[in-house]
């Protein structure tokens, strides 16, 4: 399986380090819009081109992986780049997923390929887990929340604002809401209700911090009606308190069986996670596999990890060994 990584911040550097560790997986290259000579990759051995280059390896590439921005970068790169390479994407925002499969199942359906989209922890696990506990608790109600961690896409979605140098936003549970769900209390959230936003920007000191305090809490479906803290900072205060990519969150589904309702069950996955990124990164190379796969059985299109069959993770040679942890 020959991999090709389009894009390389956090997690890009992430699906390298997946794809070094997967024997079946073989890195090409990474392929980056920034001077391809001033990128140093993490494995010495990891060749880097410029992102203009990648259609020349169109027969060297089984799938490529997008590691880009979901604000303004993956509707744009994912569609493109699908009607040329099978391809896979962590895009990330929840409101937007059905426009963008629209999007990007057009171009792969032109090119012959198979792509999916929105293949992280959440789009794509916790989406797995939603979908699970839904069906097997068909009354009930299904709670989501994120953190205490690093939004990879919220922060970049602040690194692009004029006079932003960097930034870490971070996503955090209201305890009170988090806590009345585990305690079986079956209630409406407003999303406002459940979470709220922190952000550390470090700006240019030329910037004017009001103006950019003011588009952070205005972007929406990322900060719009949450409550929303900006706080300036320090380069040396962003690299000694902020380096970390850490994440998690919860899925909780509380349902009832029974003539009367009368039995109650919950089911909760918890994730906690040291690198977000790189957990990321390791899911976007299980699933390359997997998508080859199927696309050796005639699949063609874009799809979700939905539409993904779990036994299409492994090889065959893995199937026994899974077979014996039923």
């Amino acid at each position: 399986m020959r991999i090709g990584i389009y894009g390389y911040g956090n997690l890009g550097r992430g699906v390298e380090i997946a794809a070094k560790k997967q024997c079946e997986a073989e890195l090409v290259g990474v392929f980056t819009r920034r001077n391809a000579d001033s990128v140093t990759p993490i494995y010495s051995e990891t060749n880097v081109y410029p992102a203009d280059a990648v259609y020349k390896f169109k027969e060297k590439i089984d799938v490529l992986i997008i590691t880009s921005g979901s604000a303004t970068d993956l509707p744009e790169m994912t569609p493109r780049l699908a009607e040329h390479f099978n391809v896979i994407d962590s895009f990330d925002t929840h409101a937007k997923i059905s426009e963008h499969f629209k999007n990007t199942d057009f171009s792969a359906k032109k090119g012959g390929n198979i792509a999916l989209i929105s293949a992280g922890w959440d789009p794509g696990l916790f989406s797995l887990i939603r979908l699970y506990s839904e069906v097997f608790l068909p009354y009930g109600n299904t709670y989501t929340f994120w953190g205490k961690g690093v939004s990879q896409g919220h922060s970049d979605a602040i690194r692009r604002i004029d006079g932003v140098i960097d930034a870490r936003q971070y996503t955090m549970p209201i305890n009170e809401a988090l806590d009345s769900v585990r305690c079986g209390e079956i209630r409406k959230f407003l999303p406002c209700e459940m979470h709220k936003r922190e952000c550390f920007v470090l700006a240019d000191k030329n910037a004017d911090k009001e103006k950019i305090e003011n588009e952070i809490k205005t972007i929406p479906n990322y900060f719009l009606g949450y409550d929303t803290s900006v706080n300036f900072i320090t380069e040396e205060e962003l690299l000694k308190n902020h380096s970390k990519l850490y994440h998690g969150g919860n899925v909780i589904r509380i349902g009832r069986t029974g003539v009367k309702n009368e039995s109650f069950h919950k089911i909760e996955l918890l994730l906690t996670l040291d690198s977000n990124p790189e957990f990321t990164g390791s899911i976007l190379v299980a699933y390359a596999g997997a998508i080859l796969r199927m696309k050796d059985d005639g699949v063609k299109g874009c799809k979700t990890v939905l539409d993904i069959p779990p036994s299409y993770l492994i090889s065959e040679a893995e199937k026994e060994k899974y077979i014996n942890l039923l």
